[in-house]
């Protein structure tokens, strides 16, 4: 470190905190270790008695925490984030929007892998509002070496680590299918909740088509809706491998590809998801009725981002 004049410390870094005191009033830390001196700052240090600073001596390779913070947002930085304002070697990264994180997993465990940076996140497939804070990065020491920050750089390549993909709103077709709802023996609650649950997300229900257990009625129903526009269809009820359960062969025989009919997921083990063209099509099983949480929650996010994806 090196000793300068208080008037000549604009954009030096501060290397020991400053304590003002005002009788009566207050006692405390006014300058923070770290800290890089403004023309602002100039006043105040003088009114502190600080004729002479104690000031960071650059070295040939080493980086001040906030411009290694600056480095580490830049490197890992993805589409629709906003920023905190830099502070004490750290940047905190916020939603700009309404959507789902996606994180690079792979590429945050190779950053933390290495010394003196780090980075924190929500969970990869978060449901995020506009202003959540999603992730935080910062350089550990109050200078770093640049040779770590070529390393945090070959760690992570051209892999973004944070992304915020917004939703897209569609359009939905519901299936509900059961003799007892189609005989109105019962009164169908499956449609309601998810009405409710599409709408969270923006989308438009364009209907609701109830159906016996018939086969081709309800293989005919699951069509129409896709003639109409939907964008997504889900179906409800005889999910089970019960004889009269037979909307998962309904949904095959609409020529759709299986992704999968099962999931390793409670309540939902015999959800099932498959794709005609660009257009996923949901088999719920009946906890979806009931369970507040369920297979289909987890699902539905990914079947609203603005792209479609055969693998959710």
């Amino acid at each position: 470190m090196k000793l300068i004049n208080t008037v000549d410390a604009v954009g030096q870094v501060l290397l020991h905190d400053i304590t003002q005191i005002i009788p009566g009033e207050f006692k405390g830390r006014k300058f923070k270790k770290g800290h890089v001196v403004t023309e602002e700052d100039i006043p105040v240090l003088l009114s502190l008695g600080k004729d002479h600073l104690y000031v960071w001596e650059k070295e040939e390779g080493m980086v001040h925490e906030n411009d290694g913070a600056i480095f580490l947002k830049e490197l890992t930085a993805g589409q629709n984030l906003e920023f905190s304002e830099l502070k004490e070697g750290k940047v905190d990264f916020f939603a700009a929007c309404d959507g789902l994180l996606k994180i690079n997993k792979e590429a945050l465990f190779d950053l933390n892998y290495v010394d003196e940076v780090m980075m924190a996140t929500l969970h990869d497939n978060f449901v995020v509002k506009k202003g959540l804070k999603v992730a935080g990065t910062r350089v550990i020491p109050l200078l770093i070496h640049e040779d770590k920050l070529k390393e945090a750089k070959e760690a992570v390549g051209n892999r973004k680590i944070v992304n915020v993909v917004p939703f897209k709103p569609k359009k939905v077709g519901i299936v509900t299918t059961g003799n007892e709802v189609y005989y109105e023996r019962i009164k169908d609650k499956f449609g309601p909740v998810i009405d409710k649950k599409v709408k969270d997300f923006g989308c438009e229900v364009i209907g609701q088509t109830i159906c016996p257990d018939d086969k081709e009625v309800i293989t005919k129903a699951i069509k129409d809706f896709i003639e109409q526009g939907a964008e997504l269809v889900c179906c409800t009820g005889g999910m089970s491998v019960d004889p009269d359960d037979v909307t998962p062969t309904s949904i095959k025989d609409t020529g759709a590809d299986l992704v999968t009919y099962g999931s390793p997921i409670l309540p939902g083990a015999m959800f099932l998801l498959a794709y005609y063209g660009d257009v996923p099509i949901v088999g719920i099983p009946g906890c979806g009725m009931y369970s507040k949480i369920t297979v289909f929650d987890v699902v539905l996010p990914r079947l609203c981002l603005l792209y479609t994806s055969p693998s959710p």
